[in-house]
């Protein structure tokens, strides 16, 4: 078989090039506007106001929808579920705790407590003359632990309780006739 014949290297004859078409000039056209998400975004923001009022619209109608309902559309509500209607229990008003210093008369019991502890008061008349024990407060929360003082060991130590109103004075009655002690719950 003969040998292929040499590829010819561009020749000077014909620049690099010559062989693409001659240019023409590009026509003038408007710009292209896309009509998408970003350019009603870009739109609403441009239009504030409306966007505002659109938005508080929207937050109105959904709190509307989700308010507690009035006692005439709760009635109707529950016939056409098919409830009896009940009377509805008296609403609690939330109990206001307060916090009380209270002498426990066992200083070593109160130096076992820790703020967050969890304990019931027991007020103990004197046993010698018939008297009872009796549970002044339960579940009061420690909320802190005073260091008792050099001189005060004959007479119990201090612990801060947060209890209901009512139960604080009960408290204070309480260890003013009588010895108070702790349980942990």
């Amino acid at each position: 078989m003969p040998p292929a014949p040499p590829v010819p290297a561009y020749s000077s004859a014909h620049p690099p090039g010559s062989d693409a078409p001659a240019t023409c000039e590009v026509p003038h056209f408007d710009p292209v506007r896309v009509h998408g998400v970003r350019h009603q975004l870009e739109r609403l923001v441009r239009h504030r106001r409306r966007a505002l009022a659109a938005g508080l619209a929207v937050t109105a109608v959904a709190l509307v929808a989700a308010g507690p309902r009035s006692g005439a559309d709760a009635h109707r509500d529950e016939q056409a579920l098919g409830h009896p209607v009940a009377e509805r229990a008296p609403e609690r008003r939330a109990v206001r705790t307060v916090t009380a210093p209270v002498r426990i008369a066992d200083g070593a019991t109160v130096r076992l407590l820790r703020p967050g502890d969890r304990v019931d008061v027991i007020a103990a008349q004197d046993t010698a003359t018939g008297g009872q024990a009796r549970v002044v407060a339960r579940g009061a929360l420690v909320t802190k632990v005073p260091e008792p003082l050099a001189e005060s060991a004959d007479t119990g130590a201090l612990v801060v309780l947060s209890v209901p109103r009512a139960t604080a004075t009960r408290l204070v009655g309480a260890s003013a006739t009588a010895r108070l002690a702790v349980t942990l719950c």
